[in-house]
């Protein structure tokens, strides 16, 4: 049996060579910290009745973008935006910039930046006598994102 149309297993990307990237109000900080992250766009559809047809049909007409992160619990940045909005009312969004590059893989590298995103809460404060190591853990909305780098399309594929 040949091989010649799958995948190489050199090509699954490795989940931890990656970086992403947080930028909160002009200042860009490497999210050294991340465990790992991930962001979904899950569409908005509306069933549409059709005549002649016993099922219906579907449109779409939206979206919407959320997020989570889980990280190691030593940074207080995303603790002090919500301190923030806690005593003052104001609202502070940012952009998530995340990059997966596996040197090793013929895919290349792929890069999603999320823009505008907004907190639901966090962790304010965490202790745990029986843990190794603390992990911090947030949930958030994004109102837009872009792929200004993309997987090139394996060999295999073609």
């Amino acid at each position: 049996m040949s091989n010649a149309n799958t995948m190489h297993g050199r090509d699954a990307v490795h989940g931890a060579q990656g970086k992403a990237f947080v930028t909160i109000e002009g200042l860009r900080y490497q999210f050294a910290q991340l465990i790992n992250l991930e962001a979904r766009m899950d569409k908005t559809k509306t069933q549409v009745p059709i005549m002649g047809r016993t099922g219906k049909g579907n449109k779409s007409t939206g979206w919407e973008g959320t997020g989570s992160a889980t990280f190691h619990f030593n940074t207080s940045i995303f603790r002090k935006l919500l301190k923030r909005y806690k005593d003052t009312g104001e609202d502070i969004y940012f952009d998530v910039q995340a990059t997966n590059e596996d040197g090793s893989s013929t895919v290349g590298r792929q890069t999603t930046i999320l823009l505008d995103c907004n907190l639901d809460g966090g962790i304010i404060a965490l202790l745990d006598a029986d843990a190794e190591y603390l992990e911090d853990t947030i949930d958030f909305t994004f109102e837009d994102w872009d792929m200004p780098e993309e997987f090139s399309i394996l060999a295999e594929m073609q």
